[in-house]
Parts: C-alpha cells; sequence; structure tokens
C-alpha cells in the first residue's frame, strides 16, 4: 500500500511540473514582443519594383539567390516589376487586399507617404539593428532615418544618395544648330527665355512633337515654392511661419496657365501631353521629343541617346533661386507589414551593404551577360546600349545604391556621384526644413479624395493649358477646390507641420 502510495505522489508531482512548464512558456510567448527567427529553411522573398522588367531579370536574381546562399542565407527571390503608370494606384490597392509579399520600391513621388499613413509598412526599430546592423550603422552616421520615422516608427529604408533636382531645361542642339537656332550655354534662365526657344522650334519644326510637359514646375522654382507631395499644398521658402496653403490659389498658377494655354494653343504642347503614359526618359532617348525639362543628373549624365548623332543642350533655369534638396525618401526600399521574412529580407539587404561581389550582381548582373568590366566601369556587352539593355539600369535600382560600391557605368561616368552631391551642397541648394515629415490623412481621407477627383478633372485640363477662359476657369477651379472641404485639409495638415516643427525645436 505504501509503494502505491509513493507513485500517486510521483505522478501528481511530475504532473504539477508539466503544468508549471507549460504556463511559464505561455508567458514567455506572450512577454517576448522580440521577432521570431525564421526557421533555417529555404523560403522565397517576394519583391515588388516599380518600373518595366528587363530581359534577363530572373536569370539574374537566380544567381543573386545562388550568391547569398553560400553566404548562409537560405532564400531565393521571386520578383515582380509593376509599371510606373500604374504603380503607386496597385501597390495601395495590393495594400489594402492585405496581399502577402515581402519588400517593395517606393519613394515620396509614388505611394510610399500613403502606404506609411495607412500602416502598410512594418515598423523596424528592432528588426533594423538585430539582421542589419551594418546598414543601420550607415544611417546612423548619414542621419536619414529620421525622414522615414513616423511617430516614432522607422517604417522605411532611405536611399543614402545627396541629389538636387532643380529643373534645367534641355532641347536637342543637333536639330537646332541645323535650323540656324542657337543659344550660349546656360542663356535659358527664364520662363520668358525658354518661351522665346520654344516658339522658334516649333516654327522650324512644326510638324514634330515638341514636348510634353507643362511649365509649372519651373513657376515653382521661380517663386521658391516648396511642395509638400500632399495633394497639391506647399508653402513659400521666405515665410518663416510656413503657412501651408493650396497651389491653385496661388498667384503663379495663374500664370503657368496663361503659359500653358500659350504653348498648347501653339501646338509646343503636344495635343496627347494629358493622355500620353509612355516613359518620358525613354521618348527623350528615342527622338521623339524635341524639349523636356530635367535635373542636374540628367543634364550631366549620358541620356542613352538611341542615335549617336543626337546631341541635348541644357540650361540651368532660375539659377540664382533657392531651391531644396531631394529627400531621403526620393527613392526608399519598405518592407510589407504583412512580411513572414522581414528577418531574412533585411539580412539580404545588410549584405549588399557589405559585399561588393552581391552589389555587383544586384545593380549590375552576370559579368558577361548583362554588363562586362573595363578596368573599373561596367560597360554594356556588345551590340546593347541603355534602351536595349537585358538587365543594366533597371527601373528601381536607385534604393539600392551605395555609393562605395557604385562603378563608373556609359550613363554615369567616373565621379559623376561626387559632383551630383557638390551640387546639391551649393548654397541655393537647401534641405528641406520639413524633410521627414510624412503627413497622415487620416482625418481627412474623404476630403482629400474629393480634392484629387477634382484635380484630376478640373485642374489637369487648366494646367495643361486646355481652356477657354484662363482667369474665370482658374477662379472656379479654386472655388470648386474651397467647397470641397479645402479648409480641413489645410487645418489639418498646419496642424501636422506645427507638430513636427515643435518637435525637432
Amino acid at each position: 500500500m505504501p509503494t502505491i502510495q509513493i507513485r500517486i505522489r510521483v505522478i501528481i508531482v511530475m504532473a504539477a511540473l508539466m503544468l508549471i512548464e507549460m504556463i511559464l512558456a505561455s508567458c514567455s510567448k506572450q512577454g517576448d514582443q522580440s521577432p521570431t527567427l525564421t526557421p533555417r529553411t529555404e523560403v522565397t522573398l517576394k519583391f515588388y519594383f516599380g518600373g518595366e522588367k528587363k530581359a534577363a531579370t530572373d536569370e539574374v536574381w537566380n544567381k543573386v539567390g545562388e550568391y547569398v546562399q553560400s553566404k548562409g542565407l537560405d532564400v531565393k527571390f521571386d520578383v515582380h516589376f509593376i509599371p510606373f503608370t500604374d504603380f503607386k494606384e496597385k501597390m495601395l490597392i495590393k495594400a489594402a487586399a492585405g496581399d502577402k509579399w515581402d519588400m517593395n520600391f517606393d519613394a515620396d513621388w509614388q505611394s510610399y507617404k500613403q502606404m506609411v499613413a495607412r500602416g502598410s509598412y512594418l515598423p523596424l526599430n528592432d528588426l533594423l539593428p538585430r539582421y542589419a546592423p551594418n546598414l543601420f550603422r550607415k544611417y546612423e552616421e548619414l542621419g536619414t532615418l529620421e525622414a522615414a520615422t513616423l511617430n516614432g516608427e522607422i517604417v522605411g529604408l532611405p536611399w543614402t544618395l545627396k541629389m538636387n533636382e532643380r529643373p534645367f531645361v534641355g532641347w536637342r542642339v543637333d536639330l537646332a544648330e541645323k535650323a540656324g537656332i542657337v543659344r550660349p550655354p546656360n542663356s535659358i534662365r527664364t520662363i520668358e527665355d525658354l518661351d522665346v526657344l520654344l516658339h522658334e522650334l516649333k516654327d522650324a519644326f512644326p510638324n514634330v512633337k515638341l514636348s510634353r510637359t507643362p511649365p509649372l514646375s519651373l513657376y515653382l522654382t521661380r517663386d521658391e515654392w516648396v511642395d509638400l507631395a500632399f495633394h497639391g499644398l506647399g508653402f513659400y521658402l521666405n515665410d518663416p511661419k510656413m503657412t501651408v496653403q493650396a497651389i491653385e490659389q496661388q498667384p503663379f498658377y495663374l500664370e503657368s496657365a496663361f503659359m500653358s494655354k500659350r504653348w498648347n494653343d501653339y501646338k509646343i504642347l503636344n495635343r496627347d501631353a494629358t493622355i500620353d503614359n509612355e516613359n518620358g526618359a525613354d521618348q527623350w532617348r528615342n527622338g521623339k521629343l524635341l524639349f523636356t525639362i530635367t535635373s542636374h543628373e540628367w543634364a550631366t549624365a549620358d541620356p542613352g541617346f538611341v542615335d549617336p548623332s543626337f546631341r541635348q543642350q541644357m540650361s540651368l533655369i532660375y539659377p540664382e533661386k533657392r531651391h531644396v534638396n531631394r529627400t531621403a525618401l526620393a527613392n526608399v526600399l519598405a518592407i510589407n507589414r504583412n512580411s513572414e521574412h522581414p528577418d531574412l529580407v533585411l539580412r539580404f539587404l545588410d549584405l549588399i551593404e557589405t559585399d561588393q561581389v552581391l552589389y555587383d550582381l544586384v545593380q549590375y548582373g552576370i559579368e558577361g551577360k548583362t554588363y562586362v568590366l573595363s578596368g573599373e566601369a561596367a560597360e554594356y556587352p556588345q551590340g546593347m546600349q541603355y534602351i536595349t539593355s537585358n538587365y543594366m539600369e533597371w527601373d528601381s535600382r536607385w534604393a539600392f545604391w551605395k555609393p562605395r560600391f557604385m562603378r563608373p557605368t556609359p550613363t554615369y561616368p567616373g565621379d559623376f556621384w561626387v559632383k551630383e552631391a557638390e551640387f546639391a551642397g551649393m548654397p541655393m541648394n537647401i534641405n528641406s526644413p520639413v524633410d521627414g515629415l510624412l503627413i497622415s490623412d487620416d482625418r481627412i481621407k474623404d476630403e482629400v479624395a474629393r480634392r484629387d477627383r477634382l484635380a484630376n478633372e478640373v485642374g489637369k485640363p487648366i494646367e495643361f493649358g486646355k481652356t477657354d477662359n484662363v482667369e474665370h476657369e482658374v477662379a472656379n477651379y479654386a472655388r470648386m477646390q474651397r467647397e470641397s472641404g479645402l479648409d480641413k485639409i489645410i487645418a489639418e495638415v498646419q496642424r501636422q507641420v506645427d507638430e513636427y516643427m515643435a518637435n525637432k525645436d
């Protein structure tokens, strides 16, 4: 009998110990907020990029997978591209539907701010230093993570270059010279100078498409307007209060509308300008346009013309005016909130930060197939150029750029990026006082939806000169925007700007 009692006690004690262990394990799981390590089995990371997918992309990324596996990272890659004409809308739809993917390209000129405002990107405060320590240190050194931080959460991985996109105007000088149209270097400094040149070009080439770009961006530069990249709102650099205003209410908007009508009526603006969704840079390279508005980057880079006889002349417009530098959010990589493998994505990005071989694979592809080395430079294989490349110069690569690993290319020779940073550092080029501000539309979603609809249906024709009575139609458009809830939008955005500046101080 005592033996039976002892056995019963032993069974009770063992059961109690098992119960305690289960409780402790459960508490540990509930209390541990650190990310779960992905099991060391091969997984496939799904990436989305903007632009056109080049012919050798899948082959290159298969090689990327093989290489990172040799470094102990057991992943493959499933790489998708969405044309930039559809990228913003489709990414927002995918996020709203709860789709699963791991990483995507984004930018302040694409869907980034809206994706962040809607909570579509995974906060990386704990994950980034843990799984990408080298990349995290680089960001700390550059001080760029602030731009990708909302309410204390890191929600994006910015690029690491310094640039400025103040406008340069450019034209096909090889054709202009044949027509006797000559301008000294950097002599087109104002909109009025440009207007004269464009009329001369149209007179000389009446049957050729001249331009699809209205002049509004040039007026913004002339008047030192800071575009908040939020539904047509901004402020003037000379306003210490940074008073948020609507673009359609500004005197320069009316001026631009008059100039657009002048260009439209004279057929300087192409008739299909409002609906032409073809890549503008490709049109310039292919000789489909005689005029472009671009940046210092493309004023000094090799544009990759399809015909070596094509030549461009560029002129910096309003060089004395201040202009804000490109934000760190100009090109971003972001991890989807629904990603099941954020640790592996970050480990991959950390390898790119430290490994020239991997960087070359991602940026330039397979040596001998998609590029060839000429000294330190990455060149196109024989018979290829920018427009026919099977991988090099792929769209969205910008977010992966690392100055320490970047090779000279036919597009960006020698110390190109040193000079680009020097230009951005010139006195008239300044950092935006609100760089890093991520404006949330949570409280004004209906109002901004109405504003966007009006901008597309009423504002766009005005900006492209398709009007009969400019002054009346601009006034009517401004009235319609006011009546659609503009005051509420401005009040909310002003609140966020003021709050951001107060916290910054």
